[in-house]
């Protein structure tokens, strides 16, 4: 589990937290704990979300279990420095969602003190890299993988196996849309469907 960090907050110093993991991993859950530890802190919070991202409430984060917590909505990384402010702790959901500014919003915020924490998806439903989630974890100071359980295996699942049958890279879903699996299970499962489609 993540503790913060124990640097004296009245001096203002930045840094990058990701959250990253397959769906149903709890990484919208683990943002909103931070985000709400850094309000009991009595720090200014501010949390942004894709326009994309549709599954829920506009003006609100929500995760799997129903945790909700209030943000903003934006269509592109850069829409987040038009609203900071003075905010000491910026939260980012479904960071995979943004172009690839993302990672120099987030970097540009660290180095003015501000702590940013971000959470999203670190492969597509092919097992291939979001590269501006990759480049997050590269240049944070904090990167923490959470993991689903696999309904095929009971084990940690890291993959996001897509049960619709749309080949876009981008695809919103819920539950029905997807399903997270073990690598041994995600790869069983992924060859019996190519074999399939020939």
């Amino acid at each position: 589990m993540f503790l913060e960090n124990t640097l004296n907050f009245n001096k203002q110093t930045g840094w990058i937290e990701v959250v990253c993991g397959s769906m149903f991993s709890g990484k919208t859950e683990e943002l909103i704990r931070r985000m709400r530890r850094a309000q009991y802190a009595n720090l200014d919070i501010i949390i942004f979300k894709p326009k994309i991202d549709t599954r829920d409430k506009k003006d609100k984060v929500v995760s799997h279990d129903d945790s909700e917590i209030e943000c903003e909505t934006i269509k592109k990384a850069a829409d987040i420095y038009k609203r900071v402010k003075n905010y000491r702790v910026v939260g980012v959901d479904e960071a995979q969602f943004f172009d690839d500014e993302i990672v120099d919003v987030c970097n540009a915020l660290a180095n003015n003190g501000v702590r940013v924490i971000v959470a999203g998806l670190d492969m597509d439903y092919k097992g291939v890299p979001f590269k501006n989630m990759a480049n997050l974890m590269a240049t944070a100071e904090y990167v923490t993988k959470v993991h689903a359980i696999c309904p095929k295996t009971g084990g940690l699942a890291q993959y996001s196996y897509r049960k619709a049958k749309s080949k876009k890279r981008i695809l919103v879903g819920k539950g029905d849309e997807y399903m997270p699996l073990s690598r041994a299970a995600y790869f069983k499962k992924s060859n019996k469907k190519e074999k399939k489609s020939k």
